[in-house]
């Protein structure tokens, strides 16, 4: 008999001696449960010495069933805090999100409604933290991206900013208040000399390079440049039949960007461009 099994059935054994200890079961129970006892004990072959190998049966089920309450409690601060909110009461708000994810902090939700109220509060760096954490957790919340906007425009870093609201545009196409920043951020952009470093920070293009270097066949297209470009070489030197394959990895990375991210590469594109081209204007409204 294999050792899990003996241990699966000790914890019944423990978990049925731990009732009848209590008074919780009726006559007839009891007796019932002691038959149970004692034929589990004869099948398996149970000794005293085994059950000190038993688990908490009771324990693991409480365990178990703790994560649904704890959420029912996440959401109802959650729920508080959006009152607070609207009362403009943001410390407040901001200690009910806090509690919120510290009961569950897998939620993209709950850092995203804090990161409203650390903008309220004047904290607009720990609003870009809490939004970049929502897009870890939901890298598709339209809502994220829009405050996250807001914060790095509150920091002044507008490039970043004009990206994060193009995501959001993209995400969510009828949300008019993401369609205007964009345009106020295009406006700010057209004004400024290019920031081409604070636009490689930026959360959006991170992770879209991340999905893209984490794709398979973006994966096997670099093994196939590292096997070609190995050997001899001497450090930075690619052979000739390696260029062909410089080649391909930039065509494709190039063609999955403009495919995931079509107004981020413009951004790319227009940062690029040198000022007085003409081409950096925001679109006609």
């Amino acid at each position: 008999m294999s050792n899990e099994i003996k241990i699966v059935a000790v914890s019944i054994v423990n978990f049925l001696k731990q009732q009848l200890d209590g008074d919780s079961l009726s006559p007839d129970s009891r007796e019932s449960v002691e038959v149970g006892v004692q034929c589990i004990e004869t099948a398996f072959e149970l000794t005293t010495e085994d059950a000190a190998r038993g688990l908490d049966l009771l324990q693991l089920v409480r365990q178990r069933l703790g994560p649904p309450a704890n959420k029912a409690e996440a959401e109802r601060l959650k729920n508080e805090g959006n009152e607070l909110m609207k009362a403009e009461r943001y410390n407040e708000a901001l200690e009910k999100y806090t509690r919120a994810i510290e009961i569950d902090p897998r939620n993209a939700v709950y850092y995203c409604n804090r990161a409203a109220a650390h903008f309220r509060l004047c904290d607009p760096e720990a609003a870009v933290s809490d939004c970049t954490t929502a897009l870890a957790l939901q890298p598709d919340y339209s809502k994220a991206y829009g405050r996250l906007g807001l914060a790095l425009t509150a920091l002044e870093r507008h490039c970043e900013a004009r990206a994060a609201y193009a995501r959001a545009a993209q995400l969510d196409p009828e949300n008019e208040s993401y369609r205007e920043n964009l345009q106020l951020a295009d406006q700010t952009l057209a004004q400024r000399p290019n920031d081409l470093s604070g636009l490689l920070r930026n959360p959006a293009l991170i992770n879209m390079a991340t999905e893209m270097l984490t794709n398979p066949n973006m994966q096997n297209l670099i093994s196939g440049l590292m096997t070609t470009t190995g050997g001899a070489q001497g450090v930075g030197e690619v052979p000739p039949g390696g260029i062909n394959a410089l080649l391909e990895v930039g065509q494709s990375l190039a063609q999955q960007m403009q495919a995931a991210n079509p107004d981020l590469v413009e951004q790319l594109r227009r940062q690029l461009r040198p000022p007085g081209s003409g081409e950096n204007q925001p679109p006609s409204q």
